[in-house]
């Protein structure tokens, strides 16, 4: 085993703070943190610091919160640290080459896919969406392109038919901390058995538009049930039912075929699920929430809301424009 490696992190959620918590508790020493600037959050926009940056002053480490990594002087300060890997998870800024020259050994970031299939910065959720049978973890030397570095490790994990954008996320960042940890114990030797990415193989995992949560009825049931999973928690899948914004959080496919009924009318509504017709076969809503209200199973929606759900009344298709 390698010795003991001088560290910087940077990193911004809950994704990446459960990194930082396993490196606070490795042989590795964490010199200081990076993370974006505090965000107004909640009814009352107060600013709110970032899980890692939580985390980090529990841990009494000295925290950098800089717009931008581009100004000389915080490239100045992070090469007063001497460090020999900057740690990149979930960051959320760009790092120029001048901060990826730092480090003795250069940076490292952990990826929440398999690369290069998912590059970008909703790879968890695209995962889900495209209906992969595999999502995973990749450590990766970082270079200036977005997510291309070579690749130092790899954990693959089986998503589970019912798998979420949530659950998913939740295992590669159980998955990710021992990853790291098993990469920086022989960094040397990881580093120099390093493997190109095949660019014909990534895709561009685009961050999730809100818009596009917005469900197209004439699209497939298949097609709308893993987008339901993909966007749970965040930002959850809508429509409209007359004026009224539905969340739909949880759906399941019927396989009817081709039918007449117009994309979006509903068809059949009981305590098993609200059944609604799409471009192909149908999908059955079990679990929906009302403004206003909180997300309820399909025979609680209909105690409340059961003139709206019921047979013949239609969710709207989104316009053109959207």
């Amino acid at each position: 085993m390698a010795s003991a490696l001088k560290l910087l992190f940077a990193g911004t959620p809950d994704f990446a703070e459960r990194h930082l918590d396993a490196l606070i508790a490795s042989r590795h020493s964490v010199l200081a943190v990076l993370t974006q600037p505090d965000r107004p959050a909640g009814r009352g926009k107060r600013l709110q610091p970032s899980p890692v940056k939580q985390r980090a002053e529990e841990a009494g480490l000295a925290v950098l919160q800089p717009p931008s990594l581009k100004d000389a002087a915080i490239q100045e300060t992070l090469k007063s640290f001497a460090p020999d890997v900057l740690v990149v998870v979930a960051y959320g800024c760009i790092l120029p080459q001048a901060v990826l020259d730092i480090p003795r050994f250069g940076c490292l970031n952990v990826h929440a896919s398999l690369l290069p299939r998912w590059r970008g910065a909703a790879p968890i959720q695209r995962a889900v969406e495209m209906g992969d049978q595999q999502s995973g973890v990749t450590i990766m030397q970082m270079e200036a392109g977005l997510d291309t570095g070579p690749m130092l490790a790899k954990t693959t994990l089986d998503l589970d038919p019912k798998e979420t954008g949530g659950t998913l996320h939740d295992r590669l960042a159980a998955a990710g901390p021992p990853a790291l940890l098993a990469v920086l114990d022989h960094l040397e030797d990881r580093l120099a058995d390093a493997e190109m990415q095949n660019d014909e193989l990534a895709n561009y995992a685009r961050k999730i538009d809100k818009i596009e949560c917005e469900l197209d009825w004439q699209l497939s049931a298949e097609i709308l049930e893993r987008k339901i999973r993909a966007f749970n928690p965040a930002p959850v899948c809508f429509s409209l039912l007359g004026d009224e914004r539905v969340k739909i959080w949880e759906a399941s496919v019927i396989a009817t075929g081709i039918n007449n009924a117009h994309p979006g009318q509903i068809l059949q509504a009981d305590k098993s699920g609200i059944q609604v017709a799409c471009g192909v076969d149908a999908l059955l809503i079990k679990r929906a929430q009302f403004p206003g209200g909180k997300p309820l199973s399909a025979g609680e929606l209909l105690n409340g809301k059961g003139a709206a759900l019921a047979p013949g009344g239609v969710f709207i298709n989104p316009s053109p424009a959207a």
